[in-house]
Protein backbone atom coordinates (compact mmCIF):
# COMPACT_ATOMS: atom_id res chain seq x y z
CA UNK A 1 0.00 0.00 0.00
CA UNK A 2 1.11 3.59 -0.57
CA UNK A 3 1.19 5.87 2.21
CA UNK A 4 2.14 9.54 2.55
CA UNK A 5 5.09 10.03 5.16
CA UNK A 6 4.15 12.79 7.81
CA UNK A 7 7.13 15.16 8.98
CA UNK A 8 7.11 12.98 12.27
CA UNK A 9 8.47 10.20 10.65
CA UNK A 10 11.83 12.41 9.29
CA UNK A 11 13.63 10.60 12.22
CA UNK A 12 13.07 7.17 10.95
CA UNK A 13 14.23 4.78 8.11
CA UNK A 14 10.35 3.90 7.44
CA UNK A 15 10.22 5.39 3.94
CA UNK A 16 13.49 3.00 3.03
CA UNK A 17 13.04 -0.21 5.59
CA UNK A 18 10.27 -2.65 5.89
CA UNK A 19 7.19 -2.23 8.05
CA UNK A 20 3.77 -3.54 8.45
CA UNK A 21 0.97 -2.14 9.63
CA UNK A 22 -1.73 -4.54 12.30
CA UNK A 23 -4.34 -3.04 14.37
CA UNK A 24 -3.16 -3.36 17.98
CA UNK A 25 -5.85 -3.53 21.71
CA UNK A 26 -6.38 0.25 22.82
CA UNK A 27 -4.00 -1.03 25.92
CA UNK A 28 -1.35 -1.42 23.59
CA UNK A 29 -1.41 2.35 22.48
CA UNK A 30 0.66 4.69 23.59
CA UNK A 31 1.74 8.66 22.84
CA UNK A 32 4.39 8.48 20.22
CA UNK A 33 3.16 5.56 18.39
CA UNK A 34 3.47 5.07 14.60
CA UNK A 35 0.04 4.62 13.37
CA UNK A 36 -1.16 4.55 9.56
CA UNK A 37 -4.62 6.39 8.70
CA UNK A 38 -6.95 6.26 5.72
CA UNK A 39 -8.23 9.61 4.95
CA UNK A 40 -12.02 10.25 4.85
CA UNK A 41 -14.89 13.00 5.26
CA UNK A 42 -15.09 15.92 2.77
CA UNK A 43 -12.08 17.83 1.97
CA UNK A 44 -11.15 21.16 3.56
CA UNK A 45 -8.35 23.23 3.37
CA UNK A 46 -7.04 21.71 5.95
CA UNK A 47 -6.79 18.33 3.57
CA UNK A 48 -2.85 18.51 3.26
CA UNK A 49 -0.25 16.69 4.59
CA UNK A 50 3.51 17.99 5.15
CA UNK A 51 5.53 15.25 4.42
CA UNK A 52 8.98 14.12 5.56
CA UNK A 53 10.89 16.70 3.34
CA UNK A 54 8.93 19.34 4.71
CA UNK A 55 6.61 19.74 1.62
CA UNK A 56 3.10 20.16 1.53
CA UNK A 57 0.71 18.13 0.00
CA UNK A 58 -2.84 17.67 -0.48
CA UNK A 59 -4.42 14.81 0.36
CA UNK A 60 -8.35 12.98 -0.70
CA UNK A 61 -10.23 10.66 1.14
CA UNK A 62 -8.96 6.94 0.95
CA UNK A 63 -5.30 8.40 0.84
CA UNK A 64 -3.26 6.48 3.97
CA UNK A 65 -0.94 8.52 5.84
CA UNK A 66 1.92 7.43 8.81
CA UNK A 67 1.61 9.80 11.65
CA UNK A 68 2.43 9.80 15.19
CA UNK A 69 -0.47 9.72 18.04
CA UNK A 70 -0.01 12.70 20.40
CA UNK A 71 -1.89 15.83 21.93
CA UNK A 72 -2.18 19.19 21.08
CA UNK A 73 -3.34 22.36 23.55
CA UNK A 74 -3.23 25.40 20.82
CA UNK A 75 -5.26 28.63 22.33
CA UNK A 76 -5.72 29.77 18.91
CA UNK A 77 -6.98 26.59 16.52
CA UNK A 78 -7.11 23.66 18.54
CA UNK A 79 -7.21 20.51 20.99
CA UNK A 80 -7.01 17.27 21.09
CA UNK A 81 -5.47 13.94 22.52
CA UNK A 82 -4.99 10.34 21.31
CA UNK A 83 -6.70 9.68 24.16
CA UNK A 84 -9.95 10.71 23.13
CA UNK A 85 -10.24 8.71 20.45
CA UNK A 86 -13.49 6.15 20.25
CA UNK A 87 -14.19 2.83 19.69
CA UNK A 88 -15.20 4.26 16.07
CA UNK A 89 -11.32 4.76 15.66
CA UNK A 90 -11.93 7.97 13.97
CA UNK A 91 -9.84 10.89 14.74
CA UNK A 92 -8.39 13.89 12.99
CA UNK A 93 -4.90 15.44 12.47
CA UNK A 94 -4.16 17.55 14.83
CA UNK A 95 -1.35 19.26 12.76
CA UNK A 96 -0.19 18.44 9.01
CA UNK A 97 3.05 16.88 10.22
CA UNK A 98 0.90 13.89 11.06
CA UNK A 99 -0.16 14.58 15.41
CA UNK A 100 -2.72 12.35 15.30
CA UNK A 101 -5.92 12.21 17.88
CA UNK A 102 -9.30 13.15 18.65
CA UNK A 103 -10.22 17.27 18.45
CA UNK A 104 -11.88 18.23 21.30
CA UNK A 105 -12.32 21.64 20.88
CA UNK A 106 -11.17 23.47 17.74
CA UNK A 107 -11.99 27.48 16.60
CA UNK A 108 -15.11 28.41 14.73
CA UNK A 109 -12.58 30.34 12.44
CA UNK A 110 -10.71 27.16 11.77
CA UNK A 111 -11.45 25.41 8.69
CA UNK A 112 -12.45 21.59 9.49
CA UNK A 113 -9.57 19.51 10.26
CA UNK A 114 -8.34 16.62 8.53
CA UNK A 115 -10.74 13.25 9.24
CA UNK A 116 -8.91 10.19 9.73
CA UNK A 117 -9.66 6.82 10.39
CA UNK A 118 -7.42 4.07 12.63
CA UNK A 119 -6.32 1.41 10.17
CA UNK A 120 -3.29 0.01 12.78
CA UNK A 121 0.09 0.61 14.24
CA UNK A 122 3.28 0.72 12.35
CA UNK A 123 5.10 -3.05 13.39
CA UNK A 124 8.56 -4.37 12.39
CA UNK A 125 9.80 -7.47 14.07
CA UNK A 126 6.54 -8.54 15.57
CA UNK A 127 6.94 -4.95 17.93
CA UNK A 128 5.22 -1.67 17.47
CA UNK A 129 7.34 1.12 16.52
CA UNK A 130 6.89 4.49 18.12
CA UNK A 131 9.54 8.10 17.81
CA UNK A 132 11.50 7.28 20.04
CA UNK A 133 12.75 4.00 18.64
CA UNK A 134 14.94 6.33 16.29
CA UNK A 135 16.58 8.20 18.67
CA UNK A 136 19.27 6.77 20.38
CA UNK A 137 21.03 8.32 23.58
CA UNK A 138 23.71 10.74 23.75
CA UNK A 139 25.91 11.69 26.58
CA UNK A 140 24.85 14.79 28.52
CA UNK A 141 26.95 17.19 28.07
CA UNK A 142 27.35 20.94 29.93
CA UNK A 143 25.17 23.29 27.66
CA UNK A 144 27.10 27.01 27.47
CA UNK A 145 25.60 27.90 24.04
CA UNK A 146 24.92 31.75 24.15
CA UNK A 147 21.64 32.11 23.41
CA UNK A 148 18.60 34.64 22.25
CA UNK A 149 15.74 33.11 23.24
CA UNK A 150 11.80 34.28 21.49
CA UNK A 151 8.93 33.80 23.39
CA UNK A 152 5.18 34.64 22.77
CA UNK A 153 1.87 35.63 23.92
CA UNK A 154 0.27 33.02 21.88
CA UNK A 155 0.77 30.91 19.12
CA UNK A 156 1.27 32.76 15.42
CA UNK A 157 2.41 35.89 17.79
CA UNK A 158 5.60 36.27 15.07
CA UNK A 159 8.44 33.74 16.69
CA UNK A 160 8.95 31.94 13.55
CA UNK A 161 9.20 35.64 11.23
CA UNK A 162 11.52 37.03 14.32
CA UNK A 163 13.36 33.93 14.22
CA UNK A 164 14.13 34.36 10.51
CA UNK A 165 15.46 37.85 10.90
CA UNK A 166 17.54 37.37 13.62
CA UNK A 167 19.22 34.36 12.20
CA UNK A 168 19.86 36.41 8.64
CA UNK A 169 21.38 38.98 10.95
CA UNK A 170 23.53 36.68 12.78
CA UNK A 171 24.80 35.16 10.12
CA UNK A 172 25.40 38.33 7.74
CA UNK A 173 28.31 38.65 11.04
CA UNK A 174 29.58 35.86 10.71
CA UNK A 175 28.79 33.43 13.44
CA UNK A 176 28.14 30.30 13.20
CA UNK A 177 24.48 29.89 14.24
CA UNK A 178 21.97 26.96 15.49
CA UNK A 179 18.12 27.26 15.02
CA UNK A 180 16.20 25.66 17.74
CA UNK A 181 12.26 24.75 18.63
CA UNK A 182 12.03 23.66 22.35
CA UNK A 183 8.22 23.41 22.47
CA UNK A 184 5.03 23.44 20.24
CA UNK A 185 3.24 20.63 18.38
CA UNK A 186 5.78 19.06 15.92
CA UNK A 187 5.57 20.58 12.48
CA UNK A 188 8.77 21.01 10.40
CA UNK A 189 8.37 24.31 8.08
CA UNK A 190 9.15 26.72 11.47
CA UNK A 191 12.44 25.39 11.77
CA UNK A 192 13.24 24.61 7.87
CA UNK A 193 12.70 28.67 7.61
CA UNK A 194 15.01 29.10 10.22
CA UNK A 195 17.43 26.87 7.66
CA UNK A 196 16.46 28.65 5.01
CA UNK A 197 17.82 32.26 7.00
CA UNK A 198 20.82 30.67 7.27
CA UNK A 199 20.85 28.43 10.15
CA UNK A 200 24.30 25.72 10.37
CA UNK A 201 22.16 23.21 12.15
CA UNK A 202 18.38 23.26 13.29
CA UNK A 203 16.59 20.80 15.45
CA UNK A 204 13.37 20.75 17.48
CA UNK A 205 11.66 18.09 20.03
CA UNK A 206 11.10 15.55 17.54
CA UNK A 207 14.64 14.98 17.12
CA UNK A 208 14.59 13.55 20.67
CA UNK A 209 11.11 11.41 20.19
CA UNK A 210 8.48 14.00 21.33
CA UNK A 211 5.79 14.51 18.95
CA UNK A 212 4.74 17.68 21.30
CA UNK A 213 5.91 18.49 24.57
CA UNK A 214 2.36 18.27 25.72
CA UNK A 215 3.55 15.72 28.26
CA UNK A 216 4.77 15.21 31.73
CA UNK A 217 7.80 18.14 33.10
CA UNK A 218 9.41 15.06 34.16
CA UNK A 219 9.56 13.35 30.38
CA UNK A 220 9.91 17.04 28.60
CA UNK A 221 13.22 17.67 31.02
CA UNK A 222 14.89 14.14 30.35
CA UNK A 223 14.00 14.84 26.58
CA UNK A 224 15.31 18.83 26.73
CA UNK A 225 18.65 17.40 27.99
CA UNK A 226 19.25 15.47 25.54
CA UNK A 227 18.01 17.51 23.04
CA UNK A 228 20.78 20.63 25.08
CA UNK A 229 23.76 18.12 24.82
CA UNK A 230 23.13 16.85 21.17
CA UNK A 231 22.81 21.01 20.60
CA UNK A 232 26.40 21.39 22.50
CA UNK A 233 28.30 18.78 20.83
CA UNK A 234 28.25 21.97 17.55
CA UNK A 235 30.43 24.49 19.51
CA UNK A 236 28.15 27.15 17.74
CA UNK A 237 28.57 30.65 18.49
CA UNK A 238 24.79 31.49 19.43
CA UNK A 239 21.76 29.64 19.39
CA UNK A 240 18.21 31.27 18.48
CA UNK A 241 15.95 29.24 20.30
CA UNK A 242 11.83 29.71 19.70
CA UNK A 243 9.30 28.10 22.22
CA UNK A 244 6.22 27.86 20.81
CA UNK A 245 2.83 29.17 21.98
CA UNK A 246 3.48 31.11 25.35
CA UNK A 247 5.03 30.17 29.02
CA UNK A 248 2.05 29.29 30.57
CA UNK A 249 0.22 27.14 28.25
CA UNK A 250 0.71 22.96 28.86
CA UNK A 251 3.75 22.69 26.28
CA UNK A 252 6.40 22.98 28.91
CA UNK A 253 7.69 26.25 27.78
CA UNK A 254 8.34 27.56 31.59
CA UNK A 255 10.46 24.66 31.85
CA UNK A 256 12.42 25.31 29.22
CA UNK A 257 13.01 29.00 29.92
CA UNK A 258 14.01 27.76 33.55
CA UNK A 259 16.48 25.11 32.12
CA UNK A 260 17.91 27.41 29.72
CA UNK A 261 17.48 31.06 31.49
CA UNK A 262 21.82 31.35 32.63
CA UNK A 263 22.67 31.03 28.89
CA UNK A 264 19.92 33.70 27.67
CA UNK A 265 21.94 36.60 26.26
CA UNK A 266 18.46 38.59 25.06
CA UNK A 267 14.90 37.74 25.26
CA UNK A 268 12.44 39.04 21.99
CA UNK A 269 9.15 38.91 22.79
CA UNK A 270 6.68 38.62 20.13
CA UNK A 271 3.37 40.03 21.38
CA UNK A 272 -0.16 40.16 19.75
CA UNK A 273 -0.94 43.77 20.84
CA UNK A 274 0.51 46.32 23.72
CA UNK A 275 -1.58 44.91 25.93
CA UNK A 276 -0.09 41.79 25.96
CA UNK A 277 2.90 43.04 26.14
CA UNK A 278 1.90 44.29 29.77
CA UNK A 279 0.23 40.84 30.74
CA UNK A 280 3.34 38.73 29.96
CA UNK A 281 5.73 40.80 32.22
CA UNK A 282 2.56 39.99 34.90
CA UNK A 283 1.55 36.75 34.41
CA UNK A 284 5.33 35.27 33.07
CA UNK A 285 7.57 37.36 35.15
CA UNK A 286 9.67 38.11 31.80
CA UNK A 287 11.12 41.50 31.15
CA UNK A 288 11.98 41.76 27.29
CA UNK A 289 14.97 43.30 25.56
CA UNK A 290 13.04 44.07 22.72
CA UNK A 291 9.31 43.57 21.16
CA UNK A 292 8.05 42.70 18.01
CA UNK A 293 5.33 40.92 16.05
CA UNK A 294 1.85 42.65 15.60
CA UNK A 295 2.48 44.62 18.76
CA UNK A 296 4.81 46.25 16.69
CA UNK A 297 2.96 47.22 13.49
CA UNK A 298 2.85 50.53 13.79
CA UNK A 299 4.43 53.60 15.24
CA UNK A 300 1.23 53.95 17.14
CA UNK A 301 1.67 50.25 18.82
CA UNK A 302 5.40 50.69 19.27
CA UNK A 303 4.73 54.01 21.05
CA UNK A 304 2.30 51.94 23.14
CA UNK A 305 4.14 49.46 23.91
CA UNK A 306 7.12 52.15 25.43
CA UNK A 307 4.17 53.79 27.62
CA UNK A 308 3.09 50.88 29.07
CA UNK A 309 6.10 48.67 29.34
CA UNK A 310 8.73 50.99 29.12
CA UNK A 311 10.52 48.17 26.49
CA UNK A 312 11.51 48.88 22.90
CA UNK A 313 9.38 47.89 20.13
CA UNK A 314 10.79 47.42 16.42
CA UNK A 315 8.51 46.78 13.73
CA UNK A 316 11.40 44.21 12.31
CA UNK A 317 8.83 43.72 8.41
CA UNK A 318 10.35 47.46 7.71
CA UNK A 319 13.97 47.06 6.12
CA UNK A 320 14.86 50.19 7.88
CA UNK A 321 14.78 48.47 11.32
CA UNK A 322 17.10 46.12 10.61
CA UNK A 323 20.04 48.10 11.44
CA UNK A 324 18.29 48.66 14.36
CA UNK A 325 17.96 44.76 15.05
CA UNK A 326 21.81 44.00 14.15
CA UNK A 327 22.85 46.90 16.46
CA UNK A 328 20.63 45.62 19.64
CA UNK A 329 22.04 41.80 18.88
CA UNK A 330 26.14 43.44 18.71
CA UNK A 331 25.22 44.62 22.26
CA UNK A 332 23.57 41.80 23.84
CA UNK A 333 25.66 38.91 22.30
CA UNK A 334 28.84 41.29 22.68
CA UNK A 335 30.26 40.10 18.81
Amino acid sequence: MRYFFTSLTRITDLQTGPFDVEPLPRSQWDTGDYVAAEVIGTPSSLYRAELDSGRLVDVVPGDNLIGAFGTRAATLEGVGDWKHIESDLQMEALTAAGLFGKATSTSPLLPRLMSLIYKGHVIRNGQKLCMKNFVGAVKEQNFDTPIVLLVGTSMSAGKTTTGRLIIHELKKAGLSVVGAKLTGAGRYRDILSFADAGADHIFDFVDVGLPSTVCSEEEYRTALLQLLSRIARLNADVMVTECGASPLEPYNGQVAINEIRSNVRCTVLCASDPYAVAGVQVAFAIDPDLVAGPAANTDAAISLVKKLTGVTAMNLMKTDALPGLNTFLKEKLDF
